[in-house]
């Protein structure tokens, strides 16, 4: 992790060097807003290497085209701590320094709620994967998301749960004390109580926290039938570790699960049997033929396999390319007018923007939502839904 911590920072710093580069000069800086340290650094380090990738994908095949001018693509990470204060001072290095005026990727709802209050102000078009709701809406016309959130992944993946566990009764919550969690855990209150299930308790951790027996003996002993879990992959393996110590052997839920190598690291065989919302298996016959080259770089380059939270970033700077061109500008604002008219080549295959009836304008990403499980330590699919929006979208293009 150190090295990768390392070469990362190198990544940022060679990058801010070269900050001069700007749209007069036909050069287009992609920003990368993330944690790349502590227990989510796998999704911030995979995320600035996908966005490498995709700046790369994009030169290689001739540019962005606007306005009479073809456009090569710099792609930019920063650190944002996974919490306001550094998402702050991040966010004011990469808008009012560096000068970038498209972001591909923001990880966690306390920065990024800290970079939009500028993003929004100076005409940066931001696309994120914060988890809560309150990030999105009109009055944010110029964010989108670019992957499935909890208002798309929670109802497919607890009926699933219900379908299969019909006896289960009663849930226990864990989330971080933060806003990410703070938003999760009343979308997952929410959902569970429709499908008339009871919350016997709600737990909360700080971030960074590294032992977590307190905080799975109050699990444990709510004796719940589901227990589901906000936290990160690395943290919930930690969890799941200590409930087996402890003789808990219900049912394990972790929607923001996105695979099964960071979960069973930490997890080991308690994390066998854990059921995902954000995870897909990227080596698979079900994946593309970009996704599983993807998946092949990340595990030469950073010994992880692709996961679904940094491939975001991937789908992101394609739906900023093509709506782009669209607009035939690179006017930021003229660019969100196009994002929800486009349908893109996403790695997923065809995907528009819609989610209307949900946040009040169309801000989020329809790509499928696949539900996993983790089996032996191995990512498996268990089933995979289309989104009905696009489905509508992709009949009326035929």
């Amino acid at each position: 992790m150190k090295h990768l911590i390392a070469w990362a920072v190198a990544a940022v710093l060679a990058a801010g060097l070269a900050s001069g580069a700007r749209a007069e000069d036909n050069i287009l800086r992609f920003g990368v807003f993330v944690p790349m340290s502590g227990a989510a650094a796998g999704w911030g380090l995979g995320s600035a290497w996908l966005g490498e990738q995709a700046a790369k994908e994009i030169n290689d095949h001739g540019g962005i085209k606007a306005g009479g001018k073809t456009y090569k693509v710099q792609s930019i990470a920063y650190e944002n701590g996974y919490n306001s204060a550094d998402g702050a001072k991040a966010a004011q290095a990469m808008l009012n320094r560096d000068g970038v005026r498209f972001i591909i990727h923001g990880i966690g709802t306390a920065p990024v709620k800290a970079l939009q209050s500028l993003s929004e102000r100076s005409g940066a078009l931001l696309m994120q994967i914060a988890w809560g709701k309150s990030v999105k809406g009109p009055q944010f016309p110029l964010t989108f998301t670019n992957g499935n959130t909890p208002f798309e992944l929670f109802g497919p993946l607890y009926d699933m749960i219900k379908r299969k566990y019909p006896d289960a009764k009663t849930v226990a919550l864990l989330n971080p004390n933060d806003a990410t969690g703070q938003e999760v855990e009343e979308e997952a209150v929410k959902q569970w109580k429709a499908r008339g299930m009871t919350i016997v308790t709600s737990a909360w951790y700080e971030r960074g926290t590294t032992e977590f027996q307190p905080i799975a003996t109050k699990l444990a002993q709510a004796h719940p039938d589901i227990i589901d879990s906000g936290a990160p992959p690395a943290d919930a393996g930690l969890v799941y570790k200590e409930l087996t110590l402890q003789g808990w052997k219900g049912i394990k839920v972790q929607p923001a699960g996105t695979g099964a190598d960071a979960t069973v690291k930490t997890g080991g065989a308690a994390a066998d049997g854990v059921y995902m919302a954000a995870s897909a298996d990227f080596a698979g016959p079900t994946s593309t033929p970009i996704q599983r080259k993807l998946n092949e770089g990340t595990i030469a380059n950073l010994h992880e396999p692709l996961n679904a939270i940094e491939l975001g970033t991937w789908d992101a700077a394609m739906a900023v390319k093509a709506a782009i061109e669209k607009a035939d500008s690179i006017d930021p604002r003229k660019v969100a007018k196009a994002m929800p008219e486009i349908i893109f080549e996403s790695s997923y295959g065809p995907a528009a923007f819609g989610g209307k009836e949900t946040y009040g304008s169309p801000q989020q990403i329809l790509i499928p939502i696949i539900i996993t499980q983790i089996q032996n330590g191995k990512t498996v699919e268990l089933e995979r839904i289309q989104p009905p929006e696009l489905k509508e979208r992709l009949a009326k293009q035929r």
